[in-house]
């Protein structure tokens, strides 16, 4: 209420007593918010009465009863009241309530004795501490409201120091644990008000207490979200904290650290808060023109620092610096650019005047943030940008560096996306970062002062091993540290290290580059070891962590350069610590060293006569791998008898060998180590390329010298000696070593077979037990696993076939026929072949030993391989004897086993399956007729289990070519529809999914295209049934026509690098090692192509199968043809590309007649809207059509006559034809006359509307033209008129050479490659076709077929030839007429100089003008319009169009009034244009920039709810927010935003939801969709 009219009231009404009770209120009654500011304005208005003392009206008794009056409205009336609106919803009439209420505590307290507030402060202050979880009851204020009221008080209790510091403590535990919503509302606008209220002499001690605690906090928890808040606070206190009066904080290390944490921050507003403080003190910097700091006595690091003599040196720079940052906000490539050179501006200047003004940290938050940009280009560009610092080959930058580089950047190096080819790079070729990365890596460690290489080093692998990496990001790293310079600075802690690595290395699926990193990380190790630091012990075991299928094994470079390190080393390895039961010496050689190894590898304790478990293998694989080391050193050395040194080495494990089945008081523990010793020995011992050397003889020969008794003491345990848990394991072990011998020595004696299968069948005939024990299951299991063993390796030849092992095998099946016991409740037809092994019954006390407990537990895994050793045995049988009646081996037996093994596929783990998929192989194909049914069950059984095996790569390979196998068994592929229909369809549905899966995992179509190329491999036989059925299966070979590597970016990239890994060779010992599983998505084309090359055209099914395929390939391309648009490498692109190669390559196989009824469908194709590749593949065809067929030329000209209007640039196709006229001129009859024909065609065309078709008509014309004044005067004659035009014609375009861009085509259409130097006969090859016209005509590299694969897999044939006969293609580059003309001055040079558009902490200020409202409101009013009750300000947009558009939406949607920084704008022109006179129609506002945060206080003291326009952590979506009737929409400046000092006044940000890219709207834009949602909102509600 007026004040003035209260006064009158009072003067009136003498009866205040009265006057007070009428404007109170019931204690339950919630009043309107004008009856509390009547109750306020009375209040103050009495206050001026108890100052005039001489007031008659107003006794002492009346002034005490107002003043208990005055305090009890505090009390009973605002405090409860505060209470019961923090219990209600947030609202405008909470929010006006609280602002009359708060005024109204601060009137009272003013009023009453100085006690009253500390007592009132003392209620609520407490208030103030509640935890975040804590909710405001019925008699509790909310935080929110706590904090506005103990601010209202707080003019009231200056003269409390006590109270003001306990108000500080809480602001700072509010600081901590407050949510982030009620920062600004509370904690800030507590701080805010303390310094209000605070006199000259009280606030520099409270601004020194706020900054000690900030300092204490963030110096304690230097996180993220502690970074944000301090902040929040320090932008909010900004104005009083860089003032020129104390204290000041720049000298301080940790406000400076504050700023970068916030300039790297994740958040954009913490980001923007960070930068604008920094704006701020350097802006004061300039100001004060003092030195900062004034000392460094304290010896402590300076982060910032101004001197008044570098004033202008200073201020350039932070203005580059603050550039920088704000255009790396935009997180756009395109915008970042221009502004790179800035950053190296910054590094030079930083570099010239060293640290003693600028710290290299300010550079590294530049670097950084680029780093944690969204978009990935821009990373990229980041990462390129640092590698190529110059700066870092100074010692003292890299020493300040390195700790960025160990940490933030090892991080970033982490993103694979960073290793994608550059443009111009080709598939094969190193990744340009990749290169730089070596570079940088290489200088960056030899600049680094000598005494902190190591540690630096150490701590970069380490960061390796810390986290799971990626295989391209690794092998990439690996590389480059293997390129280091040879230097020892790595000690046992550099092995363990790198030993951490290791293992990061095999989470990968990429086995091929997880063997490449292998092998650089052991260079690395070679290259970077201080020998004198670690032992060979710690050697070898590090060397143990190398797979020897990856990248350790004999026989490759790498292991040759491991031995020759050890070699050159040797005697300087650091001596050993001597452990008194050791054999090995503390000062040994390496071969002294591995002896006593070997000896302390055998020496085991005494047997206590208790079972015990097989012993680790680990041991010795790592000792077998040592020996073999050694004898490869011994065997470089000059004049080494490497069978001696052998022998000599090797004795203590040749004399256990000799020993093993004679002493029967050897420990079995030192036998079963001796055999595993044996057996990786005979593992490892191989080379990739199966070379037998000095060594591998040696070996063998010692080896199986001893194999009798080897063989003696495994068939003494195998035969009766094993029946404990432990055993199972050990068994393992035995039938390996048994194999090994069995295949590699010449002494081993075959004749001991029969007596294990006899052994092994009568423990399998042995009834079943009730209650199964552990003995006879473990004897049964150990069993069925010999009989496997033998039968595998009867299939391997190892055993001969005419052998009484084999007729022994087949009493095998009186086992599966035995009936079964007759407690089964079912019964099987084949007996005991579907038994299952029992889990044994073992005693309680006996799992109370330790041993057989856990082992019991893993049972399932014996019963599984128990399974899978029958249906080896069984698919044994069935492949080598067949069906044979004698040995109950019928088809219904067959069938009963294929239902078992139906479900033997639900029951075994993944990785033992391979043999029950062979059995069903063999046994499927004879079972259709009989069990069709069965058969398509089986099928989908299998497939379910390898389509879900597709995420395990490591079982699904092997299975997946296991199936394909059974399902494209080739007498599966030759059954018709009729024969077997359920089992067709199901096998084409096989196909088809097959095809789907190979879209997100590449190769697997690969494997189905091997298998069913190989199986209908073409033969001279006219009826060849195989070959027939692929008519069948027709949709499997055109699919691989058109199959090609269109998949997701990174499968894109590893793809690369695996080429690239190929392509190092040798050097790399991955590719030597690594068994090749080649998936590469272009192998299902070649495998294609190299089955369609064998084709002969004079064979009728030939012949059938190649028509059928070309009709199928048309259809598809007419159907890509119908997309509206198909752009360039897209999918659609590539499948048309694909289809017109492959009719090429198979033209020359067609006959006359089909190639008549395929014109009209090359014709139609040249008339679609084509790619340049795929244009010229038609164009081709026609020529090579016409060349062979010239008949077919009038069909031609009437394609000139054709009204294609949809396609205007169609006819280009033909027109291109007319280019090559002269390849086919010759075989036409009349040349004469078809020389006239083409004139007239191509002169039509010469006027038409389009440049490209005119221009395609013209060189038409010159080539036809010269044709005729070759032919001389017949042909000339022939022409009559037309000769003059023609002439004219080609006269004019030669005069194009000074007409700009038409002379620029003209040129380039003549140089391009299809016109120039191709020729359609001579360069009709496979090389043209699938890699010299895709590379010359745009298409991505990966479509690139280079010869060489082709050749690989026998894609030749003798027409067309593999390789061109002129080298002429081959040497152009890349490239096509049709493109968009370059000016010369669009290089990179035009980045040199960039718009500096920095948003200064503050703008200039202008004087406030009085009249504030341009538009008088009669004006409005006269027309009826009515204006809302939308306030938009938009002070600190400074670009006139903008200011314009948005008075223009402002006007349209009826808001109340735009406040602007400047009414000037209205008179720009540039406002006008787009503002169209509405600024005549709304009320405008002038509000400076700097007294906007003044102007929305005010505001909010009028019930405005502040809403702002930004993104942050806490915004509210716009179309979940409901706007208040009373809105202020505060805009932020197109640049910068909404100032971070203005933050914290805002009540909400809203935000507008995105999907696209691009980070932000322009503000016109947003402003208008807001401004828009608001009057949807308050139109609906109006309506309602």
């Amino acid at each position: 209420m007026n004040s003035v009219l209260m006064n009158a009231v009072l003067s009136a009404s003498p009866n205040y007593e009265l006057l007070f009770e009428s404007l109170c209120w019931p204690a339950d009654v919630w009043p309107e918010t004008a009856r509390v500011e009547a109750l306020t304005a009375f209040l103050e208005g009495l206050k001026d009465i108890f100052l005039q003392s001489e007031c008659s009206l107003l006794t002492p008794a009346k002034r005490q009863c107002l003043l208990e009056k005055t305090e009890s409205v505090i009390w009973t009336h605002c405090l409860p009241l505060l209470s019961r609106i923090s219990a209600e919803a947030e609202g405008l009439r909470c929010r006006s309530s609280i602002a009359a209420l708060c005024g109204l505590v601060a009137v009272c307290v003013r009023l009453c004795d100085p006690a009253v507030a500390v007592r009132a402060t003392q209620a609520v202050l407490p208030l103030l501490q509640l935890s975040e979880e804590e909710l405001p009851g019925v008699e509790r204020l909310s935080v929110e409201i706590a904090s506005d009221v103990i601010s209202a008080l707080l003019p009231s209790l200056t003269a409390d120091d006590h109270l003001t510091s306990s108000i500080l403590s809480c602001a700072f535990s509010g600081l901590r644990t407050l949510p982030d919503g009620l920062l600004p509302r509370v904690t800030i606008r507590l701080l805010l008000a303390l310094l209000g209220c605070c006199s000259d002499a009280g606030l520099s001690s409270l601004l020194q207490k706020i900054l000690n605690e900030l300092c204490t906090w963030h110096s304690s928890e230097r996180t993220p979200a502690v970074t944000e808040r301090t902040l929040l606070c320090l932008t909010a206190l900004s104005d009083h904290l860089l003032a020129p009066a104390e204290p000041d904080p720049r000298p301080y290390l940790w406000l400076w650290l504050v700023v970068q944490d916030g300039l790297i921050h994740r958040d954009y507003v913490v980001r923007k808060r960070a930068l604008y403080l920094l704006k701020r003190c350097v802006a004061s910097s300039q100001e004060q023109g003092v030195d900062c700091p004034l000392s460094q006595e304290t010896g402590e690091e300076v982060l910032f620092k101004w001197t008044p003599k570098s004033s202008k040196l200073l201020r350039e720079f932070w203005e580059d610096y603050v550039l920088v940052m704000e255009t790396l906000e935009e997180n756009q490539v395109h915008v970042v650019r221009p502004v790179l050179n800035r950053i190296d501006t910054l590094v030079q200047t930083t570099a010239k005047e060293g640290q003693d003004l600028f710290h290299p940290s300010w550079l590294l938050c530049v670097y950084q943030r680029m780093f944690h940009s969204e978009n990935k280009t821009l990373m990229r560009a980041g990462v390129c940008h640092f590698l190529e610092l110059q700066v870092l080959q100074q010692p003292a930058f890299a020493l300040a560096f390195s700790q960025f580089i160990v940490c933030p950047f090892m991080d970033i190096l982490s993103e694979m996306s960073l290793y994608c080819k550059a443009p111009g790079q080709s598939v094969g070729e190193c990744p340009e970062l990749a290169i730089k990365l070596q570079i940088f890596l290489k200088n960056f460690f030899s600049s680094l002062p000598a005494g902190d290489r190591g540690c630096v080093l150490l701590q970069m692998i380490q960061r390796l091993g810390c986290k799971h990496w990626c295989a391209v990001p690794l092998f990439f790293i690996s590389q480059a540290l293997s390129k280091l310079a040879p230097n020892p600075i790595l000690g046992i802690d550099g092995l363990i290290a790198l030993r951490e690595v290791l293992c990061c290395t095999m989470i990968t699926h990429q086995v091929l580059l997880r063997g490449a990193a292998q092998c650089f990380l052991l260079k690395s190790a070679l290259c970077l070891i201080d020998v004198r630091m670690v032992t060979l012990d710690d050697v070898f075991s590090f060397l143990a962590n190398f797979r020897a299928d990856e990248s350790l094994c004999r026989g490759t470079d790498l292991w040759n350069e491991v031995c020759i390190w050890l070699s050159s080393n040797e005697g300087s390895f650091k001596p050993m610590p001597i452990v008194s039961d050791s054999a090995v010496s503390s000062k040994d050689t390496v071969k002294a060293y591995i002896q006593g190894r070997i000896h302390d590898f055998l020496r085991v304790p005494a047997c206590t006569g208790q079972t015990e478990g097989l012993p680790d293998p680990k041991e010795a694989d790592k000792l077998a791998r040592s020996i073999l080391l050694c004898a490869d050193m011994e065997r470089i050395q000059p004049g080494a008898d490497i069978a001696d040194n052998l022998q000599l080495l090797l004795s203590p494990l040749l004399e256990t060998l000799s020993r093993v089945s004679t002493n029967i008081y050897l420990p079995l523990r030192k036998s079963d180590k001796s055999l595993q010793l044996v057996l990786r020995l005979l593992q490892l011992r191989g080379t990739p390329k199966e070379c037998v050397d000095d060594v591998t003889a040696a070996l063998k020969r010692l080896i199986f010298q001893h194999a009798d008794p080897i063989q003696e003491f495994i068939m003494r345990r195998l035969c009766g000696e094993m029946q404990e848990l432990f055993d199972v394991e050990r068994a393992e072990l035995y039938l390996c070593v048994l194999k090994q011998h069995a295949i590699h020595s010449s002494k081993f004696q075959q004749a001991s077979f029969p007596k294990l299968i006899k052994y092994s069948l009568s423990i399998l005939q042995e009834p079943s037990q009730q209650i199964p024990s552990v003995a006879s299951q473990v004897a049964k299991a150990i069993a069925m696993a010999s009989l496997a063993m033998v039968c595998l390796l009867i299939e391997q030849q190892a055993i001969d076939m005419e052998s009484d092992t084999f007729n022994l095998l087949k009493q095998l099946n009186e086992h599966f026929n035995k009936a079964a016991p007759s407690s089964w409740q079912s019964q099987s037809p084949l007996g005991c072949f579907s038994e299952c092994l029992p889990k044994p019954h073992i005693a309680v006390s006996s799992s109370d030993e330790g041993g057989p407990g856990p082992l019991l537990q893993d049972w399932g895994r014996t019963a599984a391989q128990f399974m899978r050793d029958q249906w080896i045995c069984f698919s044994f049988l069935i492949k080598t004897v067949g069906i044979l009646p004698e040995l109950h081996i019928n088809k219904g037996t067959l069938a009963a086993a294929l239902s078992c093994s139906v479900e033997a596929l639900a029951l075994l783990p993944s990785d033992l399956v391979l043999p029950v998929l062979a059995f069903m192989e063999t046994v499927l194909p004879q079972l259709v007729q009989e069990e069709e049914a069965l058969c398509v069950e089986a099928l989908s059984q299998s497939w379910e289990l390898v389509h879900g095996l597709s995420t395990n790569a490591h079982d699904f390979w092997p299975a997946l070519k296991g199936f394909i196998s059974l399902a494209f068994h080739q007498r599966l592929l030759l059954l018709t529809d009729r024969q077997a229909p359920a089992l067709t369809v199901a096998v084409k549905q096989i196909a088809t999914d097959l095809m789907e899966l190979s879209e997100s995992k590449n190769g697997v179509f690969g494997v189905l295209l091997q298998h069913c190329c190989h199986t209908w491999l073409p033969t001279s036989d006219p009826d060849d049934d195989i070959f027939s059925s692929v008519l069948r299966h027709i949709n499997i070979l055109s699919e691989a026509c058109i199959y090609g590597p269109v998949f997701r970016r990174d499968q894109r990239l590893v793809q690369d690098v695996q080429t690239y890994v190929e392509q190092l060779g040798e050097g790399c010992a991955a590719n030597t090692v690594v068994v090749s599983d080649n998936r590469d998505d272009q192998l299902p084309r070649m495998y294609a192509l190299a089955f369609l090359s064998r084709l002969d055209p004079s064979n009728q099914l030939h012949e059938r199968l190649m028509e059928q395929l070309v009709v199928t390939l048309l259809e598809k391309d007419k159907n890509m043809s119908k997309s509206v648009r198909i752009s360039s490498n897209s999918l659609q692109h590539r499948v048309k590309n694909r289809v017109w190669q492959t009719l090429l390559l198979l033209l020359p196989k067609f006959k006359e007649e089909f190639v008549t009824s395929l014109l009209n469908s090359v014709f139609e194709a040249g008339f679609c809207s084509n790619q340049a590749s795929v244009k010229y593949l038609i164009e081709w065809m026609m020529i090579l059509i016409l060349f062979h067929y010239p008949q077919h030329i009038d069909r031609f000209w009437v394609c000139f006559d054709m009204n294609h209007g949809g396609t205007k640039t169609g006819i280009c196709t033909f027109l291109a034809v007319l280019v090559h006229f002269a390849v086919i001129i010759p075989k036409l009859k009349d040349p004469d006359v078809q020389l006239v024909k083409a004139l007239d065609v191509t002169l039509q065309w010469c006027f038409h509307h389009n440049f490209s078709v005119r221009l395609y008509a013209l060189l038409a014309l010159k080539r036809v033209w010269s044709l005729v004044e070759v032919r001389g005067n017949e042909a000339a004659d022939g022409l009559r008129g037309l000769s003059t035009v023609v002439k004219a014609c080609l006269h004019q375009t030669e005069a194009l050479k000074n007409t700009g861009n038409a002379n620029k085509n003209w040129t380039r259409i003549q140089e391009h490659f299809f016109f120039g130097a191709f020729d359609p006969i001579r360069d009709y090859s496979i090389e043209t076709i699938f890699y010299t016209f895709p590379s010359l005509s745009g298409l991505a590299d990966d479509e690139w077929i280079p010869p060489w694969k082709l050749e690989k897999h026998s894609c030749v044939s003798q027409t067309p030839p593999l390789k061109n006969a002129a080298p002429d293609l081959s040497q152009l580059q890349p490239g096509d007429w049709i493109q968009q003309d370059k000016s010369e001055e669009d290089k990179e040079e035009r980045w040199a100089e960039v718009q500096k558009k920095i948003t200064p902490w503050r703008l200039d200020i202008q004087e406030q003008d009085p009249d504030l409202h341009l538009v008088p409101q009669q004006r409005v009013a006269r027309v009826g319009k009515h204006h809302g009750a939308l306030l938009v300000v938009a002070s600190l947009i400074d670009k006139p169009t903008n200011l314009g558009g948005l008075c223009r939406t402002c006007e349209i949607f009826g808001a109340s009034a735009l406040a602007l920084d400047n009414l000037r704008h209205i008179s720009d022109k540039h406002f006008q244009s787009l503002s169209v006179s509405s600024e005549l129609w709304l009320p405008l506002l002038e509000v400076k920039p700097l007294e906007l945060a003044d102007f929305l206080q005010v505001k909010k003291s009028q019930d405005y709810c502040i809403v702002g326009v930004e993104q942050t952590a806490n915004s509210q979506s716009l179309q979940d927010y409901q706007f208040p009737e009373k809105t202020l929409l505060l805009l932020g400046n197109e640049r910068e935003g909404i100032p971070a000092n203005l933050l914290q006044l805002l009540d909400v940000c809203v935000e507008i939801p995105q999907q696209g890219v691009i980070r932000s709207l322009n503000v016109h834009v947003s402003a208008a969709l807001l401004i828009w949602e608001y009057t949807r909102q308050h139109l609906t509600c109006t309506s309602s």
